[in-house]
């Protein structure tokens, strides 16, 4: 027998037992019973992920050529595992004794591969995913595996190549955001595009804001949300446009006969290079999977859907994860759509957020930003964000709001940081509601209150609102936020322009420096400074009134228009206590003020809301109108008692004065009003008056049995040289003769008063 016959049949033999043996091997893996080996991959899997494993069900193995391979590949066939109810342990400290349930799994595996230490699976489809994830107060989680270490780095990579299932169901507990979430997850049936979700989610948030700030005010934010779209579109397509000159401007360039052709080479070699571009485009995110999720978070109720992009999709960094989400938590309805970049890190959003609620400042409980109180309020922007550890920066910017009647504008920043986050931006609202600003200091109706789920109730009897600060909050956050309200409106007839406030929040102290706006052709500047890092509150306050226009203060009173005067004051106060009530209630300064060249009348009163003066105004001058050449008042503030050092009235008929005091601490009153006819005049002023009760329930009579020389004694004795403070209240006014040296003469210590004073004493 030759050699090459010899080495001919040995070969024969050897492949032929290598069939007999792939055969046999076939054979076994068909017919094997594969249960008799879970017992032993159980324990394999238990050892290696350091929790509990099993396969319960029933574990079978297949073989089929896989379809998707050519030529001699496709004759080598891959197996197929079937593995029927599987379960993943927790640790024992967990409420749920199991982390992941299946129904079932299957999954093929290519073989050749493995030659490279390849572990490639074509596709994995899992039916009814249960997972249950848990973190504790202290930090501990059960989604964090301890798996056995080996001495040396696999050499093994896996590989999965597509992931499929139909519905599942995931359990969320963490003691640290007090959390208990149950979501629902469903295949959408086929992708969904991420512009038809915002669409879709467009539509649905207009009607969200429409329940919270009315038909009109959603119509309102939508005009300007799409004002500012076109806006932009418009700037882009212009720069696009630049651009495209721009790059034709060599093409266009060439010399004589060829300078036509030219341009039509550079053309069409701009065409192919757009479609080149669009063609190598990625196409856009698509949606595979909807959410339905309830329960709570941070102590709110949540309610919500969502969808979000394919499970293998998390895996790729290149392309961003598509997200939605409308979710309601609390009275408070957010909404996103848009991407995240890197999710399995966690590197970056950029999305579109919608916010709803009855008030901004719920949604503390949720994100652990102090906002004011509000009315309900309706926002539209765009939310980008930076994850880093203790470092993540979030920028909701070029947003567009309704609060209350007003509109609102801008972009915020929060960035976390140490000791604490910080909150940054600037606000602008081009026409402010004077009412939509009462929840800020609580001095809404009870009815806000509860409309805004504020268990403060409003005593019937008391008008300084009672409502207490949240200075815990203050604590939480630092802030600079710069807000511009550029036309504020008290009443349709008296606009307040340029409202500029710059806020200040740092280590719990709050400060408004400067609260300024312009108002009836003057300015009304506020320096505020609330340290919220004591209890009770230490509060300080500078208020500074300019060149206040009387006709302008008055526009809709014909006996003012006739007016040439000004209002000018100044207020010096600093005072302890968590709420506006209990400020004024400890409240010790100075406030003093000086109106020159008005007129008054009683339909004037009624129109400003000053029941009071009203009543009184009554009782001296009954329905005439009453020209003011002079308004002098200065206050002295004491815990929280307003004693009149100067409070007197000069008109053409008379001289008015006022003296006694205002208890700020119960809004208590006890003034006497001294009327003084100047010399010989038919009109007749009427006795001295009282006012007495509170601001809620004055009272206001006639002190009959009263003298008006004893009235006039007294009034004398009560005022000592107090002309002094008011002297930087003349000087503002732009250095024309002030008609108050009358007043301030009469008021000075006449001889007959000195006498009256006297003949008081020895009563």
């Amino acid at each position: 027998m030759t050699l090459p016959r010899v080495i001919g049949k040995t070969a024969a033999w050897i492949i032929g037992i290598l069939v007999v043996l792939i055969v046999a091997l076939v054979v076994f893996i068909i017919t094997f019973d594969w249960n008799r080996a879970r017992p032993w991959i159980n324990q394999r899997v238990s050892a290696e992920i350091g929790r509990p494993f099993a396969i319960r069900g029933d574990l079978k193995v297949g073989w089929h050529r896989p379809q998707d391979e050519t030529g001699w590949r496709s004759w080598v066939p891959w197996p197929s595992f079937t593995a029927n109810d599987i379960a993943i342990g927790n640790p024992d400290w967990t409420k749920s004794p199991q982390f992941a349930t299946l129904d079932s799994a299957h999954f093929e595996l290519a073989v050749l591969p493995l030659l490279a230490h390849r572990v490639v699976i074509p596709s994995i489809d899992i039916v009814n995913p249960a997972l249950d994830v848990e973190r504790l107060a202290d930090g501990r989680n059960n989604w964090t595996f301890q798996f056995k270490q080996s001495g040396e780095p696999s050499t093994w990579k896996v590989e999965l190549h597509d992931f499929g299932f139909a519905k599942g169901t995931v359990t969320y507990r963490d003691a640290i955001t007090k959390a208990d979430l149950n979501v629902a997850i469903d295949t959408l049936g086929q992708p969904i595009p991420l512009g038809e979700v915002m669409k879709q989610q467009e539509a649905t948030s207009r009607a969200a804001s429409a329940q919270r700030v009315g038909k009109a005010g959603a119509t309102q934010l939508a005009n300007k949300v799409e004002a500012a779209s076109a806006a932009s579109a418009a700037s882009a397509a212009s720069a696009a446009q630049a651009g495209a000159s721009a790059a034709a401007v060599p093409a266009t360039s060439g010399a004589g006969a060829t300078a036509g052709s030219g341009a039509s080479a550079g053309s069409a070699g701009g065409a192919s290079s757009a479609s080149g571009t669009a063609a190598s485009a990625p196409p856009p995110p698509t949606y595979a999977f909807g959410l339905v999720v309830h329960g709570r978070y941070k102590n709110v109720p949540i309610d919500g859907t969502g969808k979000i992009g394919g499970v293998l999709a998390l895996r790729d960094t290149s392309r961003p994860f598509p997200l939605q989400a409308d979710v309601k938590a609390g009275d408070t309805r957010l909404a996103i759509v848009g991407t995240l970049t890197d999710p399995m890190q966690l590197a970056a959003i950029d999305l579109r957020l919608w916010l709803q609620g009855s008030s901004m400042s719920h949604l503390y409980a949720l994100t652990g930003v102090t906002l004011p109180d509000t009315p309900p309020y309706a926002t539209d922007g765009h939310l980008v964000g930076q994850f880093r550890r203790n470092a993540s920066t979030f920028r909701y910017e070029n947003f567009d709001g309704r609060v209350g009647g007003s509109d609102l504008h801008g972009t915020l920043v929060y960035a976390q940081g140490s000791p604490r986050p910080k909150l940054s931006g600037e606000l602008v609202s081009n026409l402010l509601r004077f009412s939509d600003l009462g929840p800020v200091v609580g001095a809404d109706s009870n009815a806000s209150k509860r409309a805004r789920g504020d268990t403060t109730k409003q005593p019937a009897d008391r008008v300084l609102p009672v409502e207490t600060f949240r200075t815990d909050r203050w604590k939480a956050l630092d802030a600079d936020v710069k807000f511009t309200g550029r036309r504020l409106i008290k009443d349709k007839a008296l606009p307040i322009s340029d409202l500029y406030t710059h806020i200040v929040m740092q280590d719990g102290v709050l400060s408004l420096m400067p609260l300024r706006f312009g108002v009836a052709g003057g300015t009304l500047s506020t320096d505020a400074r609330l340290d919220g890092s004591t209890v009770p509150l230490k509060g300080r306050f500078s208020v500074a009134a300019r060149h206040l226009k009387l006709k302008q203060l008055f526009p809709t009173a014909q006996v003012m228009q006739s007016a040439l005067g000004e209002i000018n004051g100044d207020a010096t106060l600093s005072a302890t206590g968590n709420s506006p009530a209990a400020l004024a209630a400890t409240s010790t300064g100075e406030l003093k003020a000086l109106a020159t060249d008005g007129a008054i009348s009683r339909l004037l009163m009624e129109a400003a809301g000053l029941n009071v003066a009203n009543v009184v105004y009554e009782k001296l001058f009954g329905n005439r109108d009453v020209k003011i050449n002079c308004a002098a008042v200065d206050f002295v503030a004491t815990d929280g008692i307003l004693n009149s050092k100067l409070f007197a009235l000069d008109t053409d008929d008379a001289v008015i004065r006022v003296d006694g005091n205002v208890d700020l601490r119960n809004e208590g009153m006890d003034l006497g009003i001294h009327p003084q006819t100047k010399g010989f005049r038919v009109f007749s002023l009427r006795s001295p008056l009282y006012v007495k009760g509170t601001f809620k329930n004055p009272k206001v009579g006639v002190n009959v049995g009263a003298l008006a020389l004893r009235a006039g004694a007294a009034v004398g004795l009560g005022i000592i040289n107090p002309f002094a403070a008011l002297i930087p209240l003349i000087a503002p006014s732009h250095n024309r003769d002030v008609p108050c040296s009358e007043l301030f003469s009469q008021l000075k210590a006449s001889p007959q008063a000195k006498a009256a004073a006297d003949a008081a004493k020895r009563k």
